[in-house]
């Protein structure tokens, strides 16, 4: 899993796809953080991509760099705990201009049963469980 995070930190900007129906979203992110042994992402309750996590957990994500690109696949579960939504705002303070961790706003969302795929045009994918 550190693997996949230092990518995605390394990346700075990933991809995050959701679907609306039938209908596949995609959207840049940035948040990543490892908490209590898991991969957790962030956003507000109040924007389209938590409806559609809400709707359907199954969700991608995409980042390239170097050459490399990176798609970790699995489901999102939300974690409405303080101390979830505080360690994630506490390593990306510029957030806490919007979000706190006691609002009704803040969610943070943890991969569970996901699968990580390393890829390039010169290598073979690796696989990495999370």
């Amino acid at each position: 899993m550190k693997e996949v995070y230092d990518f995605l930190k390394a990346a700075g900007t990933y991809y995050l796809a959701t679907v609306e129906g039938d209908q596949p979203r995609v959207r840049p992110f940035g948040t990543v953080e490892i908490f209590e042994d898991k991969l957790y992402i962030q956003t507000g309750k109040a924007k389209d991509v938590s409806k559609q996590l809400a709707a359907n957990p199954k969700a991608e994500i995409c980042a390239f760099k170097d050459g490399v690109w990176l798609r970790v696949s699995g489901e999102l579960a939300n974690d409405d705990r303080v101390e979830a939504k505080a360690h994630m705002l506490d390593n990306y303070p510029d957030l806490k201009g919007m979000y706190s961790a006691e609002d009704d706003n803040t969610q943070v969302l943890y991969f569970k049963d996901a699968t990580a795929v390393f890829s390039s045009f010169t290598e073979p994918p690796r696989t990495v469980k999370l």
